[in-house]
């Protein structure tokens, strides 16, 4: 079987890098109007931005390498659409919970629980394409 060429993934990629840019950009705005160039001194909001946009450079890379490989491999387009929506709509659920003051756990969770699900599924893809 001959590697493919990457079709699918990209366009998730783009779509997440946007999210980024967009979780970086609310960071650096709340630093400059609270001019915090470093840390947080207390500012929760602040600190919620950052782990935001932390977590989601934790975890997204990952699964969209896991995905990457999975796709090369040549597994059926469905599943990469499939995987990309659960992971956007993880990453946007679990932004959504960790900003709020008040954190809605429930997001949280749901957003965490997404994006594993994405890394498990495109990890044992791999795995089930080298048996």
């Amino acid at each position: 079987m001959g590697i493919s060429v990457l079709t699918i993934v990209p366009v998730y990629a783009a779509i997440l890098a946007v999210l980024f840019f967009v979780l970086s950009v609310r960071v650096i705005a709340l630093r400059r109007s609270s001019k915090l160039p470093l840390g947080f001194q207390g500012d929760v909001a602040l600190e919620r931005r950052v782990r935001v946009q932390g977590n989601l450079a934790e975890y997204v890379p990952f699964a969209l390498l896991l995905m990457a490989f999975a796709e090369m491999r040549g597994s059926p387009s469905w599943l990469f659409h499939g995987m990309g929506c659960v992971l956007i709509a993880g990453r946007l659920s679990h932004a959504y919970g960790v900003s709020q003051i008040r954190e809605s756990f429930a997001f949280r969770v749901t957003g965490m629980a997404m994006t594993f699900t994405v890394i498990l599924v495109a990890a044992l893809t791999i795995l089930l394409q080298a048996l």
